[in-house]
């Protein structure tokens, strides 16, 4: 997941990533390997469930004079390497800290 805020002249104001998938290691080591394809013991399971919601909470600081900002969610189906995304859903919004 990607999530982009932007101030109204185009400015970029932040950018987080996140990652969802199983954390795995191969029992050889303590080293964390990712992705199915290395999975041989689970530590801990990150990846979203289907049919499930998942709450998230990304916060930005927003530079002076800044009162709004157009926010953009990015979710992408990443496969073994960074560079192989490809995108399932696009959701942009404008925020505003005036009501």
């Amino acid at each position: 997941m990607e999530v982009i805020a932007k101030a109204a002249d185009g400015k970029e104001i932040g950018k987080v990533e996140r990652h969802y998938h199983p954390q795995a290691t191969n029992c050889r080591d303590t080293k964390m390997k990712y992705g199915a394809q290395w999975k041989v013991a689970n530590i801990r399971d990150t990846s979203l469930q289907p049919g499930q919601a998942k709450k998230e909470t990304v916060e930005f600081d927003l530079p002076e004079g800044v009162r709004s900002a157009d926010v953009t969610i990015n979710l992408y189906y990443e496969l073994t390497n960074p560079e192989q995304k490809y995108p399932i859903h696009s959701v942009t919004k404008k925020v505003s800290l005036d009501k």
